[in-house]
């Protein structure tokens, strides 16, 4: 089959500079700044955490607003989407770190349950398939908050409902699951999970994440401790323990509450993201598939969003290029993976706090740069 000179822009996100449809939306300036009359397709891509739902609803999905508690309570205005019975829930969203009022974290008490409650409004909808990104996460509570709002009760000893945030769980006493929403018992509940931590120890979701999200030393301890006591208790509760399960740990311990009370799956994030909104369809045919992220380094390799979507274009016999706000990896290291090329803003600025602040000015000149050395096809 011949190669079209049509081009796939699918970036994941620049963290904490650019939005994947604002990294598209950049290229593609530049690209028909060179090219005015190019087919370009505008295709960004997610791995489960922030950027999942705008994926969804770039692809065709519904939106159905829903406004739930973020991390600390307060009310927030998110959504699902929804595709006949399936329904796509971005925990980032709803209680994600940029949720988090001012950005300050609150590592002891920030919750999942507005999560939950996004589920819970699918379940209620008649969603029988729901699928949980749940990269972006601000909480520790081992998904607790997730399953009070499903209808599941903690208890401590003197049988009142624990309060939010994984710090609780130290005082957790019993389990009630006989309230859990009735949806749960025909419905299929996967997750978009990208780490394999275990729940707890010092590779579990305290240890490791927990300083990202504003622990200190002695919440650190605290909370590893409270979600061992949130293991023993839900292991008495179901008669299985799967606190070591590759995955428990992800996003505070969600992977973990998501698998052993829900009957969850896990999926890794950016296969399971791609193949709902379709991509292998949108980028068959196509000469170039451009992707991105913010940083081009080792970690890219181990199943991030621009290795996923590097493999479904050449399945597909598209070549591929990357751009990234800077990168570690070297030309080598990216043609094995897959990617022809990689640019960085970098390359335009040395100053990082510049391409940062100017993000889409730069990608815009990246987008040039890839027509002027004869990378988009003609």
């Amino acid at each position: 089959m011949s190669r079209s000179p049509r081009v796939v822009l699918a970036p994941d996100k620049f963290k904490g500079s650019a939005t994947a449809d604002e990294v598209a939306a950049a290229l593609r300036r530049g690209l028909l700044a060179r090219l005015p009359g190019l087919d370009v397709v505008d295709a960004p891509v997610a791995d489960g955490g922030d950027g999942t739902l705008a994926a969804a609803l770039r692809a065709g999905w519904e939106r159905v607003p829903v406004t739930v508690p973020g991390p600390t309570g307060e009310p927030v205005v998110t959504a699902y989407a929804r595709a006949g019975g399936t329904a796509i829930v971005e925990l980032a969203d709803a209680c994600g770190l940029a949720r988090l009022p001012g950005g300050a974290p609150r590592p002891l008490t920030a919750s999942t349950a507005g999560a939950g409650l996004v589920v819970r409004a699918a379940l209620d909808a008649g969603c029988r398939r729901v699928v949980l990104g749940i990269g972006g996460s601000a909480s520790t509570d081992g998904g607790a908050g997730l399953l009070q709002a499903l209808g599941a009760r903690l208890l401590d000893a003197s049988g009142h409902e624990l309060g939010p945030g994984g710090a609780a769980l130290a005082g957790l006493d019993r389990l009630d699951l006989s309230s859990l929403h009735p949806g749960l018992v025909t419905a299929e509940v996967v997750v978009a999970c990208d780490v394999d931590n275990p729940l707890t120890g010092p590779a579990g979701a305290a240890v490791v994440y927990g300083p990202q999200k504003g622990a200190s030393a002695a919440d650190v301890e605290l909370l590893d401790g409270a979600l061992t006591r949130w293991a023993d208790v839900v292991s008495a509760a179901t008669g299985s323990d799967v606190r070591g399960a590759p995955g428990a740990g992800a996003a505070g311990g969600v992977g973990y509450a998501a698998v052993a009370l829900l009957g969850a799956a896990l999926r890794p994030g950016v296969e399971l993201v791609l193949e709902l909104v379709g991509f292998a369809d949108r980028v068959e045919g196509a000469g170039l598939v451009v992707v991105g992220e913010g940083s081009l380094d080792e970690q890219t390799l181990h199943g991030k969003a621009v290795m996923g979507v590097t493999a479904a274009a050449r399945r597909a016999g598209a070549r591929v290029v990357g751009v990234c706000g800077r990168r570690s990896l070297g030309d080598d290291l990216l043609r094995a993976a897959g990617v022809e090329a990689a640019y960085a803003l970098t390359d335009l600025e040395p100053d990082v706090a510049v391409c940062i602040a100017d993000a889409p000015r730069l990608l815009a000149l990246l987008g040039e740069r890839l027509v002027d050395d004869g990378l988009v096809p003609g």
